[in-house]
């Protein structure tokens, strides 16, 4: 009797601490419930507060910094005085008076620190993206690029105003960093100078809403350039270009334009630049193809003379780059003038063949350093009065550190 007395208490014993035990589980079920609602809850709250105070916050505005450094040693058949002296320095017959030719890269046989340059991007709000570009040489530091540019207007149009390189052609808005040869063109430093066409102003540009790239534009500038335009009562330079992409095939693509640059000179003379440029790309591989880029460029620029002629200069540059891979690249590049009707051409200047012949080569060890060396044979120099062949060879260092966007091929 005692034996199942005890086996009753037993059963009733565990038959209530299974109970408890589910009762147990039923609560902290319950409260795992609870608990997720409450995590649900708390990240709704988080989300809210975050996109509350988006636009409050500093780091999402902290603008991307990049830093270019170039450099060079440079080889060359003329002493630095008669090559870029302020007074006797080389001319270009027709173009360039001896002594007038600035010289910011690769200026001296030896070693040259070209320059630094510091660029900044940041997106200001929904409706601005900010830029600038300061450039350090031995000179002082000065503001090349400082422009905002519109994120989100209508009818694929988009503004830019502030300093900026005008998108005449097919390089003046590279950044000399960017060029696939070191030494300008020709007809870029004839016509332009070394800043080429850069300057105070506002931009506009449309894009087509074709299946193929069509961009139109245009510029309005202050038009300070000693070479081709300078009346500074007023701003009196205008750009206007048309530029087209298309894919030819799956590994060819054409890229092409059209530019015009309308200003006045410090006599108060019209003074025009016409612009046609092409370039095709072959994309051999991966890393690997061929590129030939071309632009030709006219200016009509009216004279204070009696008879009120009107000068017609222009010149070519053609070059063409195979990448390899990766790593190495070489090229060949060819200016030349092919017209120089001028009244301030001394007659005892001989003009044939204004031309010159450049080839390089690249290695690049990764994409933010590059080595290349770089020889030219240069007949459209006037040196001490007469015709002089330069003949120039140049190793160059480029580095690249920090958030820096890509450039267009």
């Amino acid at each position: 009797m005692k034996k199942r007395i005890i086996l009753s208490l037993l059963t009733v014993s565990s038959l209530y601490a299974d109970a408890q035990m589910d009762a147990i589980k039923e609560q902290l079920e319950e409260q795992k419930e609870a608990m997720a609602s409450l995590n649900a809850k708390l990240v709704q709250l988080e989300q809210k507060s975050t996109n509350n105070s988006a636009s409050f916050s500093q780091n999402a505005y902290l603008p991307d910094m990049a830093f270019i450094l170039n450099m060079s040693v440079v080889g060359r058949n003329v002493e630095n005085s008669n090559y870029n002296d302020e007074t006797t320095g080389f001319a270009i017959p027709g173009f360039i008076n001896s002594g007038e030719a600035e010289q910011p890269f690769n200026a001296n046989r030896g070693f040259n620190f070209n320059y630094a340059e510091v660029a900044l991007h940041s997106t200001v709000d929904p409706y601005f993206d900010a830029f600038a570009i300061f450039h350090i040489s031995e000179e002082g530091i000065e503001v090349e690029e400082a422009y905002v540019t519109t994120r989100s207007l209508p009818y694929s149009l988009k503004v830019k105003a502030g300093k900026f390189r005008s998108a005449f052609g097919r390089i003046n808005e590279k950044h000399h960093h960017s060029w696939m040869f070191d030494e300008q063109p020709i007809i870029y430093k004839s016509l332009f100078g070394p800043d080429m066409i850069s300057d105070a102003g506002v931009q506009l540009q449309w894009v087509a809403p074709t299946d193929t790239y069509i961009m139109a534009g245009v510029d309005a500038m202050q038009g300070r350039n000693n070479r081709s335009f300078g009346n500074m009562e007023k701003n009196n330079l205008y750009v206007g270009y048309v530029k087209t992409s298309l894919d030819v095939t799956d590994d060819l693509s054409l890229l092409s334009g059209v530019s015009l640059a309308h200003g006045e000179t410090d006599l108060q003379k019209n003074s025009d630049v016409y612009g046609v440029d092409l370039t095709l790309r072959e994309q051999l591989g991966s890393y690997s193809s061929l590129i030939w880029q071309s632009e030709y460029l006219q200016r009509n620029r009216d004279t204070n003379s009696v008879t009120l002629t009107t000068e017609k200069q222009a010149g070519l540059y053609s070059q063409f780059v195979y990448q390899y891979s990766n790593n190495y690249s070489t090229g060949v590049m060819y200016d030349r003038i092919t017209k120089n009707e001028t009244e301030s051409l001394p007659t005892t200047y001989n003009t044939d063949n204004l031309d010159r012949y450049t080839a390089m080569v690249e290695y690049k060890p990764f994409p933010m350093s590059r080595l290349r060396l770089e020889a030219s044979y240069d007949r459209t120099k006037v040196i001490d009065g007469a015709r002089k062949d330069v003949k120039t060879v140049m190793l160059t260092l480029n580095i690249a550190a920090g958030a820096h966007g890509a450039h267009s091929y």
